[in-house]
């Protein structure tokens, strides 16, 4: 086993070791999500030329070069809104997205494992393994889905609840502050139980137990803020990566097809990015589980 997998690390180091795991077999995870994720960003691709789209430069209109260039985001949408055919694609696009992009995550897992164990591995291996596990994913991902969905619902419903009341009875500003007050509650309350559930994929596609939420929740004992924080730390620095692309090649190129390659590249290495960071942390608390496990029978035996 890799001695970097075999204790428990920090805040600062998981995030070492993700950067020096992407860095390091860089090529492998990319070419990994590039399978699964690339012919649907190629499709999407198309269907942008054929719904009129520039390939290399799309303009609006407008007055000067700025305003044509932000007008373009808003006259030419990734598709025709009229067309049926647009719509159909648009449908499938997201359809094939939804099966194909957490197979590839999935892969991705099954790499680090491999490399955790220091394992020889290839993009077909991993992928392979990765479809093994499609349906208890998919059931999973579901499941989750709704659990999230209800966790987020009933709180939003509170909180419009409490401030049309506080506003009703003549204290607008009241309300408002209610309302806010209770979004940052209940938002704190979401992202912590939903932190504690995540890691629910990982032990469905490495520990084989779906649909893993009890696992999860288990493995992120005592571990809720430092997991929350990460999570935080890695939606910033892909949203950043994400917002300078966007925004530095968007006033050259406008809202072309280039662009849009350009961006769902950018997406592919955040999503690996990502991923690498999600396993390294999973396997992490699997260490720290499995140590406390270790604990408690040493502290048994000699209480016998």
């Amino acid at each position: 086993m890799d001695s970097k997998f075999t204790k428990p690390k920090g805040f600062g180091e998981i995030l070492d070791h993700t950067f020096n795991l992407c860095k390091k077999h860089f090529k492998e995870f990319f070419l990994i999500l590039l399978i699964l994720m690339g012919p649907v960003y190629l499709i999407q691709a198309i269907l942008q030329l054929m719904s009129g789209t520039s390939f290399f430069r799309q303009v609006g209109t407008g007055s000067d070069w700025f305003e044509k260039m932000l007008s373009s985001f808003e006259e030419s949408g990734t598709f025709e809104s009229s067309s049926i055919s647009a719509d159909i694609g648009v449908i499938v696009i997201a359809i094939v997205s939804f099966l194909l992009f957490p197979v590839a995550e999935a892969a991705v897992l099954f790499a680090v494992n491999h490399i955790r164990n220091n394992e020889e591995f290839s993009s077909g291996l991993v992928i392979k393994e990765a479809f093994s596990r499609f349906w208890p994913m998919l059931g999973s991902s579901l499941l989750f889905g709704l659990i999230t969905f209800g966790i987020i619902l009933i709180p939003v419903a509170i909180i419009a609840g409490a401030g049309f009341g506080v506003s009703a009875i003549g204290h607008p500003i009241v309300g408002i502050l209610t309302g806010v007050l209770l979004f940052f509650a209940f938002a704190l309350v979401i992202g912590l139980l939903i932190t504690r559930w995540s890691f629910y994929f990982a032990s469905v596609i490495l520990d084989r137990q779906s649909p893993g939420l009890s696992r999860s929740w288990r493995l992120t004992k005592k571990r809720s803020w430092p997991l929350f924080g990460l999570y935080i730390v890695f939606y910033l620095i892909i949203s950043s990566i994400s917002f300078a692309v966007q925004a530095s090649l968007g006033l050259s190129l406008g809202n072309s097809v280039l662009l849009s390659i350009i961006s769902n590249l950018i997406t592919i290495i955040t999503t690996m990015f990502f991923t690498v960071g999600y396993a390294v942390m999973y396997l992490d608390l699997k260490t720290r589980h499995d140590a406390d496990d270790l604990k408690e029978m040493i502290e048994d035996y000699y209480m016998k």
